[in-house]
């Protein structure tokens, strides 16, 4: 008897806590000009006949997703949190005291209904039992749900949601959102898992464990007062450590990487996370610290490749960048570089060149930029850039080159000399700015000659012979790799002319001119170089080595706030030109430096009024111009190229890290 007196004191002690929460909650959304009570349904779904119904079952719901009731009855008996605000002695406080009661003896069992609607939930039955198991920190309530889908919008909340549709038929997972698009099939491949794979029941509960532990150190350190969602820190958390890791970390490290990686967080509430810095910063350092630069020791440089410069033109091209350094700065800057690094060893390499003594790395492939920010986060003294393209991290730097600007000169060179209309463009990897130096090439050609005709290879397709395919279609000029290095005795560079020649045959030249395919596999060809695009990466690392050493590398960051920096510079800055050849006539030469001035003062831009895709019109504004962000992400092709953008599944092995880490994002609607 005891017993259940002190239960029913108990019961009446809760209530009147969880009366002066919701009176509490009530009061200040009022202020606020908020509705303090529970959000209804029926009050904000679109009308009726727009929507359907899909029942979903008996589901774990997140405790702060419930956030209303289905109908306005039982919206006035509480705050916004589900607290109650009716006083005591009533009816409805009375059976919520019993319910308090029949919890603390054995628990809530029955399940509630809702609806969910945009991934959140709202009561038809059992709101006194949620407020219940609300006040007592109930994490997950059980409930049938039914989820209530609207129609497809191009608003970007409603563009999430169908994306967490997406996923959750997957993963069976609700408790994560993301403020961003993209984000659930980022974080479908951050687990490990390809698109459209089906997540086992010891994926489900291993990613609970770790998203859970995250989660509690993240919200512990002020998290839910960022404007960003969990799930976001989450992803960017997991992109730089990696998902696998997170298991074995122990509760003070995990403590101590949340805190250490905070402004990866911050960075996201911004909705442009990325400072683009279109030319180098002209701001004058102080007459102080130029007299007096801010390193007083050499300065140790340190160069991380993926492949060595004997095999790969794009390593040669950073390491004659490198040698550059060396000559421009012979008692200033001392260099190193390590060759051959893998995606396996890539941290320990960086860890041995800052233990060597290195102040500043340079990382010259999109796939080190993971290991580049945990390094920078654990070596905070340290300048660490990555050679990469629209990469939003706060701890590293990042640098590339407006390549397209180059192409499209070639573009111009092809179209003034094609004598069939028929140009050819040989691509790498569908990887951010490769789309836009594609489309550059390919409205260049088309402005000097509206016939042109951009026949696009992929050479790191699966099962093609790039070369054969543009023998077959007669191309005449072709856009191939940028640079050759020093060991490779080829003339397949840059942009080239070829004639094909028949072999003799046995058969009459009267049934090899009906044999197309077979012409074309036994022409051999004739080459003759027009043009060569430059990266002059020795003058890109000249001018970001400078700013450090006269002090002006911190204007970037103070004028960048809480953005992350990259470094895209073009032509106007010197890092990028064009090299024409002696078999260019005259009057085309005249072209090529008349459209280079105009892009040098910035007075054109090749993707500036009306553009086409192949899938209709991409800006009908005849004054505006793209602007940086749109070239960069740009993942269209213009109306005169024939081919396609390649799906990750079309690529060889060695084409999907880069890929994954830098590829364009692939069926985005056209605007």
């Amino acid at each position: 008897m005891a017993s259940n007196s002190s239960m029913v004191t108990n019961s009446i002690e809760d209530y009147n806590k969880a009366y002066k929460a919701g009176k509490k909650e009530y009061q200040s959304r009022l202020m606020r000009g908020e509705l303090p009570t529970l959000a209804v349904l029926d009050e904000i779904l679109p009308p009726k006949g727009s929507y359907s119904e899909i029942p979903l079952g008996l589901v774990q719901i997140p405790a702060d997703q419930i956030v209303g009731t289905r109908t306005g009855g039982r919206s006035s008996a509480f705050a916004s949190n589900f607290m109650p605000i009716l006083r005591s002695n009533t009816e409805f406080a009375s059976k919520w005291k019993s319910l308090c009661t029949s919890h603390q003896n054995e628990g809530i069992r029955d399940p509630i209904k809702v609806y969910e609607y945009m991934n959140k939930f709202y009561v038809e039955e059992g709101n006194k039992r949620v407020s219940v198991l609300k006040y007592f920190d109930a994490v997950a309530i059980p409930g049938y749900v039914t989820r209530i889908l609207p129609p497809r919008t191009t608003e970007k909340e409603n563009r999430i949601y169908y994306e967490f549709v997406d996923f959750y038929s997957l993963s069976g997972i609700n408790y994560i959102w993301f403020s961003k698009l993209g984000s659930f099939a980022k974080l479908q491949a951050a687990v490990g898992k390809a698109p459209g794979e089906m997540w086992t029941d010891d994926d489900k509960l291993n990613f609970s464990s770790v998203y859970n532990r995250f989660a509690a150190e993240f919200e512990a350190k002020g998290g839910k007062k960022l404007s960003i969602t969990t799930g976001d820190a989450f992803l960017a958390f997991i992109g730089v450590y990696g998902y696998d890791s997170l298991a074995d970390k122990t509760t003070n490290e995990l403590k101590d990487l949340v805190l250490k990686s905070w402004e990866e967080y911050t960075l996201r509430q911004e909705e442009d996370e990325i400072d683009l810095k279109m030319n180098p910063t002209e701001e004058k350092a102080p007459l102080l610290n130029r007299l007096l630069p801010l390193s007083s020791q050499k300065l140790k440089i340190a160069f991380i490749y993926e492949k060595t410069p004997e095999s790969s033109a794009w390593t040669y091209a950073h390491e004659l960048g490198r040698l550059h350094l060396e000559q421009t700065f012979p008692d200033e800057v001392n260099t190193v570089y390590y060759d051959s690094v893998t995606r396996d060893n890539v941290e320990e390499v960086i860890g041995e060149a800052i233990t060597s003594g290195c102040n500043i790395v340079f990382t010259t492939t999109p796939i080190q930029v993971q290991a580049s920010v945990k390094a920078a986060i654990a070596h905070p003294n340290v300048k660490i850039l990555n050679c990469s393209l629209n990469t939003s991290h706060r701890y590293i730097r990042n640098y590339y080159a407006r390549m397209h600007e180059a192409k499209f000169l070639m573009g111009a060179i092809a179209g003034a000399m094609t004598e069939n209309d028929r140009l050819g463009y040989l691509a790498d990897y569908p990887i951010l700015g490769s789309i836009a130096n594609i489309n550059a090439f390919a409205l260049g050609a088309k402005m000097i000659n509206p016939r042109a005709k951009v026949y696009l290879e992929w050479t790191s397709k699966k099962g093609i012979n790039a070369m054969e395919n543009l023998k077959k279609n007669q191309v005449s000029i072709i856009s191939g790799k940028d640079m050759v290095i020093p060991e490779e005795a080829s003339r397949f560079f840059g942009l080239y002319s070829v004639e094909y020649e028949q072999k003799e045959k046995d058969d009459s030249a009267e049934e090899n001119r009906n044999l197309p395919d077979d012409s074309a596999k036994d022409a051999e060809m004739k080459v003759r170089n027009l043009a060569m695009p430059v990266w002059h990466w020795g003058k890109f690392y000249e001018r970001l080595i400078r700013t450090i050493m006269d002090g002006t590398w911190k204007y970037d960051d103070n004028t960048a706030a809480k953005k992350a920096i990259n470094y895209w510079w073009g032509m106007s800055a010197g890092v990028i030109d064009v090299i024409c050849s002696q078999n260019l006539p005259i009057g085309t030469k005249r072209l090529v430096d008349l459209l280079k001035s105009t892009i040098l003062s910035g007075e054109f831009n090749p993707f500036s009024g009306v553009l086409y895709s192949q899938k209709g019109i991409i800006q009908d504004d005849p004054d505006r111009r793209m602007t940086p962000e749109e070239i960069v992400t740009m993942d269209w092709l213009a109306e005169n190229v024939i081919g396609d953008i390649p799906k990750m599944e079309e690529l060889q092995e060695e084409a999907k890290p880069v890929t994954a880490q830098q590829g364009v994002e692939e069926n985005k609607p056209v605007v």
